[in-house]
């Protein structure tokens, strides 16, 4: 009976995980959708902007009751968000510009493994032979729907500068995933707030500059309906679940979890987009969930042990 309670809030944590791949990946459906409307730095600092705004009510008085604790851990919290909200999405948004999806997704792919050398290098946690057999198995997954079933592509692969700039997205967001076990004894609420305003502090400027080159928001009722989805879903929501569960299970599960992102874009452009699901989207989604299983099943060996 112990042993099953124990499983429950493991499977709800993984269930939630799931939830938040699929925020993130309707961020992504939703960037490339109003991307002729609104300027990609634009579109950073209205999501944190607005994320800001819907925490602080709620947590206001918590912040303030915890200012001294989080005075004390600025530079934790200043690197949190620098490297989880500023950096990561100057990178992406940047790297989006200057090359493909395709080449995107397979570079974020490798978030998973990175996370697992980053969580070595800096805190001596070494990943179970299930949980790295099982990051493996789902990365290939990854790769499988990124170049449809034909592995041969790869050889036709370009990588350029809007890649290197993916690349660097992903080393700051396995870093951010790493380090999340060092924020302050601050509550989530007061985190999150801190950290949405270190994030639209710090796009602000490059948005403004956007405006000052004359790219500015084409105002329609769907980009308020864009910008309202990018600031509660995968900014409120979804930064709420994955710190969460990070505490819960590990960077390194919750890392994993990444590889869901290519599977859940390709489900929500086959619904909203009318792109359609191949043989290569269920190859790969079977091997990304087998992934997730094995690393789950080390999950559950580690603890019973």
């Amino acid at each position: 009976m112990a042993a099953a309670g124990k499983e429950r809030p493991t499977i709800r944590a993984f269930v939630l995980l799931g939830l938040v791949m699929l925020f993130w990946a309707g961020n992504s459906i939703t960037g490339r959708a109003v991307k002729d409307e609104i300027p990609p730095f634009t579109l950073a600092f209205g999501r944190w902007l607005i994320a800001a705004l819907i925490v602080l009510p709620f947590t206001a008085r918590q912040a303030w009751a915890e200012r001294r604790a989080a005075l004390e851990g600025w530079r934790p919290i200043l690197v949190l968000g620098f490297l989880g909200i500023v950096c990561f999405n100057a990178f992406i948004y940047s790297g989006l510009r200057h090359t493909s999806a395709t080449n995107a997704l397979l570079l974020q792919a490798s978030i998973p493994a990175l996370v697992l050398v980053f969580n070595r290098l800096i805190f001596g946690a070494r990943a179970g032979p299930l949980h790295q057999l099982g990051v493996l198995v789902s990365s290939i997954g990854v790769v499988f729907i990124v170049f449809r079933g034909d592995v041969s592509a790869l050889q036709a692969l370009h990588l350029g500068a809007g890649d290197a700039l993916i690349l660097a997205g992903v080393v700051v967001w396995a870093l951010y995933t790493v380090l999340l076990r060092t924020r302050p004894p601050i509550s989530p609420g007061s985190f999150l707030l801190l950290v949405f305003i270190i994030g639209a502090l710090a796009m602000a400027p490059l948005a403004a500059g956007e405006w000052a080159r004359g790219h500015v928001v084409a105002w329609s009722w769907p980009v308020v309906g864009a910008f309202l989805y990018v600031g509660v879903f995968p900014s409120v929501l979804a930064y709420f679940i994955y710190n969460a569960v990070t505490a819960q299970l590990g960077p390194a599960t919750a890392g994993q979890a990444i590889t869901l992102m290519p599977l859940f874009g390709a489900l929500l452009s086959a619904l909203l987009l009318g792109e359609l699901l191949e043989a290569y989207h269920l190859v790969g989604m079977a091997l990304i969930l087998a992934g997730i299983l094995l690393s789950a099943s080390g999950l559950a060996l580690r603890s019973a042990t």
